[in-house]
């Protein structure tokens, strides 16, 4: 860091950083300093500090950042997408639009861990189960996955420990399912011994296989009904994933009916833009028997205390950082937001509409197929829905050249034949300038033509939907924009964000998600873009890649960036990949153990896995480093089966370890690589970096160091920074290959840049921070989170510290001793906190009995004093039940949280006061967040696993 420009100022970084110079001083008083640089000198190791200043430019203005950024999208060029392959032109409702995917209260919100203030979220997110079990005919879903391709991959893993009856090791899939959901399930078969075998859908009767992914309605377009298929396979012990696509099964037989195991897919084009590929909520839906092995999140029905519906996050003992080397997925593999976006659009337009977009796109294709046929050209399928495939023969050429100039995108499959995919956006118009592109000019009468067109009327009656679905009151009720706006306020209202309160959620870094950086995500240039468009078509998107390409180099000192992983696990699991591959390539295959250190994330163990890595994990000592010794003898026992180690650094307990570098060479020593988490990389931009440390690779959260919002539990991004060594070993993309050391290598995501529309987000924060901005960002995380220790430390002891008492970016504060003395858990404290309008610090990780706590830079001083007041009060509760004044079966923390019904109920039979269960603190009355819920009974959630909408008149009882 350039030590000369620490208190640099600037338009957006006085924004950014709660606390202004005067609070800022006050609270280095308080921690005995003089200054931030005085604070940081005793913090990080001085070996580690870089010398220099970021190699980029200073700060600039949110509103110039914004006219750079404009000038990059403008590079990119919209044109006509016929590509379809699981991405389509959508419309989404401004009702959604502006009231949820562009609304701070729904965006901002961090995953539904503490269900009394998620309600909202929870309610919609069983909506959305709702819907995926009615479409596709199965009685169990999650609540959203990452992409389509992975929730394939996810399924080939579930399956396998699913199916006892076959030993095989080899996975079938249908020729037919989509090139990148083929290329993503060949990248992640390894890890797991699997086999895969891409052949015509037919030939899967004749092979031993423990399972099979089949494509309904197939890439181009064909629809086979696969009722037979499923039946011949399971007499052969052979289990089935169908992906499909939920406007199909508004008009198709559903899966489920046809006999599958597995339902997956996109919900992308029920009003998610396209954004280049994502985010979008890949749906993944199976069998009650299945419903322990089902991979990511469940949202649950259960109780509260007064026996009140509730809604929880249901079986969350799978969680990896639970289960840790035993977990086989990772839960941070949702994309919640989307999945609302979703849910909600299925909601305003109800099964009516639905069905009337979905005749709409089914007679548009009708129609061109009958301009096709009407000129001489042969359709390659009888049955189709959205999707017509033909071939052009000899025009091909011409048809190319003349798309190409009108702005028009097609699908190009092998030889001369071309699939063209309808949506809801196409109009009769477009069907005249694609009779012209492929036959000339073409005579249609107008939109009534389509009319005459009967629905669906190229489907055969065996494959056509005959149940009723979406029958639930909520899908029936909110078709207009005020009901609609109403509904989705009412759901926000019940939700706890960072547009109310700060969220200290150790590792989870929920800081500002400004509104400037937000806005770009909206541009039609960034939204409206095809992630298999043409590489003249973008541009702007490829510059925007490049541009954040040098500035995350420049921040960590990494040779090359893969932009790819749209998650910070799938960025763990991307890393992994290229260390292994990178060691095959120095013929050293049997180089298969991660170490992994007590201290490190929680998802490493999981990804290691997924790796298909042995997992050894290594000792802590007292003070929360990496016990050497420890290491150095695992090391020594693993020997030439050594891969790599897994480290977070800072640590999970919030330490700079001094011996970090020592603890890298001694891996570099013995043949390793060194796999640097990014979980905590908001405590070292502009002021330490991961390749300087001796890093070989390393995933940087975007949605935690780079002001991506969580989105209530996704999107996110998670590229990985590698040295030059590994450049050649990452992830590429078979269907739009990057022009880089690694072309040839398998997908780990769906689009050649994973979830690119959000990229634009953490372009403006870096842009807006510039080369002094982002190191005094990250001094004042250190700032706030030592004040905040300093504050609590004689209620409640500091676990970790270094050896002269300070911690990093967050602090892990006990609570064990509060409990052997008096009762009081860490559960009873987290509730509690919901009456003080604050969301629980992260709970019980990485110590059971423990909150870590992250207070990020984006919070004030003002707001840090709420926080310790709120502790300071809970604590005076604690220290009366101690001392006998009150029972901790009739205590405030006991009953935490505390509704408003209950507060109002005119049967308080409780021997504290009103006032002190909903208003312990002044501020309380000035702002006062209720839960909707009190505690929730999570046992009983368990036991009795209900994962979809209740009847009306559960609602109403």
């Amino acid at each position: 860091m350039n030590k000369h420009n620490l208190f640099f100022n600037d338009d957006f970084l006085s924004r950014h950083v709660g606390s202004d110079s005067d609070a800022r001083q006050i609270m280095l008083e308080r921690l005995g300093v003089s200054s931030l640089e005085a604070m940081i000198d005793q913090i990080i190791p001085s070996d580690i500090r870089i010398s220099a200043p970021l190699n980029m430019h200073p700060a600039q203005s949110e509103f110039a950042a914004m006219d750079v950024l404009r000038d990059i999208a403008k590079q990119n060029k919209l044109a006509k997408n016929y590509i379809g392959q699981g991405y389509y032109e959508c419309i989404t409702p401004p009702v959604i639009g502006r009231n949820l995917f562009e609304n701070p209260g729904w965006y901002t919100a961090y995953t539904p861990y503490q269900p009394e203030i998620a309600q909202g979220r929870l309610e919609c997110l069983l909506n959305y189960q709702q819907m995926v079990v009615d479409l596709t005919g199965m009685e169990m879903a999650n609540a959203s996955l990452l992409d389509e391709a992975t929730a394939a991959a996810e399924a080939m893993s579930m399956i396998k420990r699913a199916n006892r009856k076959n030993k095989s090791n080899v996975f079938f899939i249908d020729e037919q399912c989509f090139a990148q959901t083929i290329d993503v399930v060949k990248t992640r078969a390894p890890g797991f011994g699997f086999e895969v075998v891409v052949g015509n859908w037919e030939q899967a009767k004749d092979g031993d296989y423990f399972g099979a992914l089949l494509q309904y309605p197939g890439k181009e377009g064909q629809v086979q009904d696969p009722t037979d298929l499923i039946e011949a396979l399971h007499q052969n012990n052979c289990m089935v994933a169908v992906a499909t696509d939920l406007l199909a099964l508004m008009a198709l037989k559903s899966p489920g009916q046809c006999g599958a195991d597995v339902v997956l897919g996109n919900s992308q084009r029920f009003g998610v833009p396209m954004g280049f590929g994502g985010p979008h909520a890949a749906f993944f839906a199976t069998k009650d028997a299945f419903k322990r092995n089902l991979p990511g999140r469940i949202i649950g029905v259960s109780k509260d205390t007064d026996g009140n519906f509730a809604l929880r996050m249901a079986l969350q003992t799978r969680e990896q950082h639970i289960r840790r080397e035993k977990a086989n997925s990772n839960i941070c593999t949702a994309q919640v937001l989307l999945a609302n976006m979703a849910v909600s659009f299925a909601i305003y337009h109800g099964p009516a509409r639905l069905k009337t977009i979905a005749q709409r796109v089914n007679a548009l294709a009708n129609l061109f197929a009958h301009c096709l046929r009407d000129s001489g050209l042969k359709i390659q399928h009888e049955q189709f829905f959205d999707t017509v495939t033909v071939n052009v023969g000899d025009r091909i050429d011409a048809i190319k050249q003349q798309a190409s100039e009108k702005l028009i995108n097609l699908n190009y499959l092998s030889g001369s034949k071309i699939s063209v995919s309808f949506n809801e956006t196409n109009t009769v118009e477009d069907i005249l300038d694609l009779a012209e592109l492929f036959v000339g000019p073409h005579s249609i009468n107008g939109e009534s033509l389509i009319e005459s067109f009967e629905a669906f009327a190229t489907l055969d009656n065996s494959v056509l939907r005959q149940d009723d679905i979406l029958t639930h009151p909520v899908f029936n009720t909110h078709h207009s924009e005020t009901q609609m706006m109403r509904y989705l306020k009412s759901l926000e209202n019940k939700d706890l964000a960072l547009n109310h309160s700060m969220i200290s959620l150790g590792s989870c870094t929920m800081k500002l998600n400004a509104a400037s950086q937000m806005q770009p995500v909206s541009w039609p240039e960034f939204s409206n873009m095809h992630p298999f468009a043409p590489k003249d078509q973008t541009k702007g998107y490829l510059a925007l890649v490049d541009s954040l390409t040098d500035y995350l180099k420049a921040i960590t000192g990494f040779d090359a960036i893969c932009m790819q992983p749209n998650s910070g696990a799938q960025g763990e699991y991307a890393g992994l990949l290229a260390i292994q591959k990178y060691h095959e390539a120095n013929g050293q295959p049997q180089r298969n153990v991660c170490i992994i250190p007590q201290s490190a994330h929680g998802t490493n163990p999981a990804s290691a896995q997924m790796a298909g890595l042995k997992v050894v994990v290594s000792k802590c000592d007292d003070l929360g480093n990496v016990d050497f010794a420890d290491l150095k003898a695992k090391v020594l026992e693993v020997g030439d089966n050594l891969s790599c180690l897994m480290a977070t650094y800072p640590s999970t307990h919030g330490v700079y370890e001094k011996g970090i570098k020592e603890i890298f060479a001694l891996i570099h020593e013995h043949g390793g690589q060194v796999y640097m988490d990014g979980a905590n990389l908001n405590a070292q931009v502009g002021l330490v970096q991961p390749a300087q440390l001796g890093a070989d690779v390393s995933h940087m959260n975007l949605h935690k160091t780079f002001a991506i919002p969580h989105g209530g539990g996704g999107p996110g991004m998670g590229p990985i920074g590698v040295k030059a060594h590994l450049a050649p070993f990452v992830a590429n993309h078979s269907v739009t290959p990057i022009d880089d050391a690694s072309v040839g290598n398998g997908a780990v995501s769906a689009a050649a840049f994973g979830s690119a529309s959000i990229l634009p987000i953490s372009w403006m924060y870096i842009a807006s921070l510039g080369q002094n901005g982002l190191p005094f960002a990250t001094a004042n995380a250190l700032l706030n989170a030592n004040y905040l220790a300093q504050e609590l430390k004689e209620d409640y002891p500091i676990l970790y510290s270094n050896t002269e008492g300070w911690v990093a970016h967050e602090c892990i504060i006990d609570l064990r001793p509060i409990k052997a003395q008096t009762g009081v858990t860490e559960v009873d404290i987290a509730k509690r906190l919901m009456d003080f309008g604050f969301h629980a610090p992260t709970m019980s990780f990485p110590v059971a009995g423990t909150f870590m706590i992250e207070p990020t830079e984006s919070e004030s001083k003002g707001e840090l004093d709420r926080f310790i007041l709120a502790m300071r009060t809970i604590k005076q509760e604690i220290q009366d039940i101690h001392l006998g004044k009150i029972e901790l079966t009739d205590s405030p923390l006991s009953f935490a949280p505390h509704t408003q019904q209950q507060v109002l109920n005119d049967n308080w039979d409780h021997k504290y006061t009103r006032e002190q269960a909903a208003f312990g603190a002044p501020y309380l009355k000035e702002n006062k967040f209720w839960p909707t819920v009190s505690r929730i009974d999570d046992v009983y959630g368990d036991r009795n696993l209900f994962c979809t909408c209740p009847a009306i008149e559960d609602y109403e009882s």
